[in-house]
């Protein structure tokens, strides 16, 4: 009836009561079976270290750490490297593991790598080393004795690995900066190479010479301008003494010779034009000075030859007439005619004639000299005409030799820290692991843990009792109260009857007894 109508706490109590003995006789069983079995399983020991993570000796603001790999990914590298063949076989042969495990050393190796176990140390605040501060490595053999060493020697392997694994990193980080430094101080001197020649090809026309170009223009158009005006001047100075010089000459033709008349014209004309210069120009100026010195020397020839012509007038006439005869018949061309003409000219027209040399000089030195400014102007202009294309071309080379001198300083920088953190690994002042517990001597075994096997046991059997128990209820169709038979006949119950036994003997004080204790299992009387 039990599968039929929802059953309360006391239908669970009672069930029970039926069925005490099928509850109590398993979970009796079940504990001293499951302890029994445990003594049959051989023992196992558990040696166990814990190794932490000590920082570098030097703080990180000096040299910075090479190696900044999670302290996770680390062990699970060193523990790859410690687990393969190699490196458990020996420790194997040396400690005679397993040897009741099998003959295939395959086999043995396996079962040492699951006798093996590293676990990370977790903290509630995360450390520098990449969230754990350490890590504990434990192994667990037959013997107490062997976990320990074995225990001790897993962890030299680890410290000797971690050792060798950051010394390895440090020179290999360093070799491959070293390399890469050679590389780009080789691209820097081609870099440096590049921006020399052509700085050396373009000099004054690089970025930041335009105003300089634009000063030399403003000088230069200033000298072009003061040596045009000079050039002028000369050239009035030319024409206005080759006038001199015609009107001299030409008088002379006419006179025969050089009159007091003539200077004095001449001295009238060059005092004329002091006083033009004197009246345009400072007392100092070159042509002022000039005229003085011209106005003063006609002065001198004037009182020359006014002294010679009183003397040699009478005694020169008739060779001077015979002589003129002589030029005419000759021609003007005649060159005997010229020296002589020259030779007797007046003093001041020979310094007109040296003048006027002088003055062509000057003007041929001013040309020059224009000719030059000139030349220079035209290649000034040509620079700023340039200067957009040349500083396009000077920044790229700029750009370029700037990115190779970053590249290069940060690649020495990184190569002297690389260097820095290598010698620091091989004395060893970097992170390394420490034992803080050598691997202990176990006193029990970790494996079988009997109490709990019992305990176990214990669980197993009172389960195993109140299953049977429940399937034996379910599998009984009686009706043990009036709750049952309410449900099964669906109409209400008027009253109970006891159930009477023998009144012999100790029967009616049992019925009494077990009426009081279970009053709900009394026979229904009807319906």
């Amino acid at each position: 009836m039990i599968r039929r109508r929802q059953l309360s706490l006391e239908d669970y109590v009672a069930m029970a009561r039926r069925r005490v003995w099928l509850i109590v006789i398993p979970t009796l069983i079940l504990p001293i079976a499951a302890y029994l079995v445990s003594l049959r399983i051989p023992n196992r020991f558990t040696s166990k270290t814990l190794v932490l993570i000590e920082q570098q000796k030097v703080p990180d603001n000096f040299v910075k750490p090479i190696v900044t790999e999670d302290l996770t990914q680390r062990l699970t590298t060193m523990q790859e490297q410690i687990l393969s063949r190699t490196r458990l076989q020996p420790i194997i042969e040396q400690f005679s593991l397993f040897k009741d495990e099998g003959v295939w050393m395959e086999d043995k190796v396996d079962l040492m790598r699951k006798a093996i176990a590293v676990e990370p140390v977790r903290t509630l605040i995360p450390s520098q080393t990449g969230g754990v501060p350490g890590f504990y490595i434990s192994f667990t053999a037959d013997n107490a004795r062997t976990a320990q060493q074995v225990c001790g020697e897993i962890t030299s392997m680890f410290m000797s690995a971690n050792l060798h694994a950051r010394e390895q990193s440090a020179e290999g980080t360093t070799d491959f900066l070293r390399g890469q430094l050679d590389d780009a101080k080789r691209d820097l001197d081609e870099q440096d190479a590049k921006l020399a020649t052509f700085k050396q090809r373009y000099m004054g026309q690089l970025p930041g010479d335009e105003q300089i170009n634009l000063n030399l223009i403003g000088s230069a158009n200033a000298q072009l301008e003061a040596v045009t005006q000079a050039l002028n001047r000369l050239e009035q100075d030319r024409t206005y003494t080759d006038t001199l010089l015609s009107q001299q000459v030409a008088a002379r033709d006419v006179s025969g010779g050089v009159t007091p008349e003539t200077l004095e014209q001449q001295l009238a004309s060059a005092q004329t034009n002091l006083l033009r210069l004197e009246a345009t120009l400072s007392r100092e100026h070159p042509d002022v000075v000039k005229a003085k010195a011209d106005v003063a020397a006609l002065k001198a020839s004037l009182q020359q030859e006014s002294a010679a012509s009183d003397t040699t007038k009478t005694e020169n006439t008739p060779k001077r007439n015979s002589a003129t005869n002589a030029e005419e018949m000759a021609g003007p061309d005649d060159p005997a005619k010229k020296s002589k003409i020259g030779s007797h000219e007046p003093l001041s027209i020979q310094q007109l004639r040296a003048q006027i040399q002088s003055l062509d000089l000057a003007i041929k030195d001013k040309r020059q000299e224009q000719s030059r400014i000139q030349k220079q102007l035209s290649a000034l202009e040509g620079r700023l005409q340039l200067s957009p294309k040349i500083e396009e071309e000077y920044k790229k080379l700029s750009r370029n030799y700037q990115t190779a001198l970053l590249f290069y300083n940060d690649l020495l920088t990184k190569k002297t820290q690389s260097e820095m953190a290598t010698d620091l690994e091989k004395r060893q002042q970097g992170e390394q692991f420490r034992v803080m517990d050598p691997p202990n001597l176990p006193e029990k075994p970790t494996f079988p843990d009997r109490p709990l096997f019992a305990l176990g046991g214990l669980g197993g059997g009172l389960a195993l009792g109140l299953g049977l128990a429940f399937m034996c209820e379910m599998q009984n169709k009686s009706i043990h109260n009036e709750k049952d038979a309410e449900f099964c006949l669906e109409l209400p119950v008027l009253g109970m009857l006891p159930v009477l036994n023998s009144v012999k003997g100790n029967g009616a004080h049992r019925w009494k007894r077990w009426n009081r204790t279970n009053p709900e299992e009394k026979q229904p009387a009807g319906a």
